[in-house]
């Protein structure tokens, strides 16, 4: 089965997105009516995506192996809080007041605008609601929320109307999070408005910081974030595997390690 540039047919990422719809697991059965196709489709279907990892096969039905995408991001604002808030840290020492400013809607993206509380004069373009209210009358910062169709898990706006208002604007850095890494096409996301928006982003903005753990790295998702060249560095807690590291090294991001950026090292 062909795939496209986005990673995935269309066909896939529409059984991805059913399944998200359907709370990260559906029968076969269910999933034939649903996208109106045969079951022999969705079992072919489900039989790629298998063996890439995003799913899980079982009798008579499917679900998604990576679930933590599927929790609200108010949820995920409470997990890994110590390693989330270390990486803001460092992100927000790497922008400077007065920049203009993109944070996507992800829970350490979330910190990141915490940590640029501090900050003055920046122009702050976002599709995230809790990045918009952490920095709202702040510092003579301006907030700007992008329009469009509201997703409730991920509290932030998201479809043709929000691609077009942030690319009104002139960003000099932006911040994203992703949901998978590989070393045949690099940043990851599982939702194809989060993925359409982000490479939208990415490619108009002078700097780009992707903000992750190494968890990450190895998960697989369906849709490619941004391309590797469009990103300056990775901020993470861990260094990932070597297999990992050394296609960043060749695709000349930097990494840098959370707790050792102090040390100023690139590694």
């Amino acid at each position: 089965m062909p795939h496209t540039e986005n990673h995935a047919t269309h066909r896939e990422v529409e059984l991805l997105e059913t399944l998200r719809a359907q709370g990260g697991s559906a029968r076969t059965s269910h999933l034939a009516d649903v996208l109106s196709v045969s079951e022999e489709t969705i079992r072919r279907t489900v039989k790629v995506l298998a063996k890439t990892g995003m799913v899980k096969r079982v009798h008579g039905g499917v679900y998604l192996s990576n679930t933590e995408a599927l929790d609200p991001v108010g949820s995920r604002l409470k997990m890994r809080t110590k390693a989330k808030g270390q990486i803001a840290a460092v992100a927000a020492s790497m922008i400077p007041s007065g920049s203009c400013v993109f944070l996507d809607v992800g829970s350490t993206t979330a910190h990141v605008a915490t940590g640029l509380r501090s900050h003055r004069d920046l122009t702050v373009v976002t599709n995230g609601i809790h990045a918009a209210q952490a920095l709202v009358d702040n510092n003579d910062n301006q907030v700007f929320l992008a329009g469009g169709a509201l997703y409730q898990v991920e509290d932030g706006t998201f479809g043709p109307e929000t691609i077009k208002f942030v690319e009104r604007f002139n960003i000099d850095v932006a911040v994203i999070s992703i949901d998978g890494f590989d070393c045949e096409t690099g940043f990851l996301l599982s939702s194809a408005a989060e993925a359409a928006l982000a490479r939208a982003v990415t490619q108009r903005a002078r700097r780009v910081l992707v903000v992750t753990d190494v968890t990450k790295f190895g998960q697989s998702a369906p849709l490619i974030a941004c391309k590797p060249r469009d990103v300056t560095a990775v901020l993470i807690d861990k260094l990932p595997d070597r297999i990992f590291h050394q296609k960043l090294i060749e695709w000349e991001i930097e990494v840098v390690v959370v707790p050792d950026s102090k040390t100023g090292k690139t590694r």
